[in-house]
């Protein structure tokens, strides 16, 4: 006989996977760690294999786990949908985007309006980048659909939305000052497509540079700037209108372009995929070239 899974556990298992941790999980649900900890081994027993394994302070899914938490969010949101169906009240669905921090000020804002139309009781979560995370956690199942910048030209996952040219940005009273003899650059944390575009550029042509400022947010970038504190590398889009591009003045070296693409979880529910097309619709009427 199959076993008949659970399906408050199989919640369990979700909110534990994408919050990290299953005692937070069990706060998040109103239970009780023990039990969520007998849920979690009675879907071992039913399974017949283990599903977590410790590391560290904490439980990581198992490649079993991974599987079951795929098909998981498919039997919840199925379950979810069919209740709303009946009338009856169930927790809202939860969906999860990510975004680049350049896109927080038009395309996040738009998406969200466009999709509550149709989905007023979702949970819309909103997480920025950088891309390495949004890409690991689109193919963990941690996110329905994420935007990602890619070098141009890569290959390999995703719908290419458009291509965008990279620009070197100064504030307008750094423009006045010139060249500099080492090039003083206000970037992104490591790893960062932007940083290694930067650094391959400047070093393939033997122009000399140093890091003045290195902070894992877009806002710091613009602080810095507006501090007069050096160069930093992005698109032109969600520039602020006292940022400008580095005149010729800078002896800077072209840059490459970098590509724009949608990422799509292979599990998505109906909602997600509809929240994920709004994503696709804003991203292109908001960034891509005219």
């Amino acid at each position: 006989m199959n076993p008949a899974f659970d399906i408050d556990a199989l919640r369990a298992v979700l909110v534990g996977i994408e919050l990290r941790s299953f005692a937070r999980a069990a706060v998040e649900l109103g239970r009780s760690q023990s039990a969520i900890s007998m849920q979690l081994k009675k879907l071992e027993q039913q399974a017949g294999t283990q599903l977590f394994v410790r590391k560290g302070r904490g439980l990581v899914p198992t490649e079993a786990g991974e599987a079951l938490a795929a098909y998981a969010r498919r039997i919840v949101a199925l379950n979810d949908e069919a209740a709303r169906a009946l009338g009856a009240t169930v927790t809202s669905e939860t969906l999860r985007l990510g975004l680049p921090q350049d896109f927080f000020d038009d395309v996040m804002p738009a998406t969200l309006s466009a999709f509550a139309g149709d989905h007023p009781e979702a949970h819309v979560e909103v997480r920025a980048g950088p891309n390495h995370t949004l890409g690991d956690e689109i193919r963990d199942g941690r996110l329905d659909g994420a935007i990602v910048f890619f070098p141009e030209g890569a290959g390999g996952e995703g719908e290419r939305l458009c291509v965008l040219p990279m620009q070197w940005l100064v504030h307008k009273a750094f423009a006045e000052q010139g060249a500099h003899d080492r090039v003083p650059l206000v970037m992104f944390d490591h790893p960062c497509l932007f940083r290694q575009a930067t650094l391959a550029t400047l070093d393939r042509l033997d122009r000399r540079w140093r890091v003045a400022v290195t902070t894992p947010s877009l806002p710091g970038i613009w602080g810095a700037l507006r501090s007069n504190l050096g160069i930093a590398v992005r698109t032109g889009h969600g520039v602020p209108d006292d940022i400008i591009c580095a005149g010729d003045g800078f002896g800077l070296p072209k840059l490459p372009a970098i590509e724009v693409r949608m990422l799509r979880s292979q599990n998505a529910t109906p909602a997600a995929n509809d929240l994920c097309e709004a994503l696709r619709r804003e991203t292109i009427e908001r960034v891509a070239p005219g």
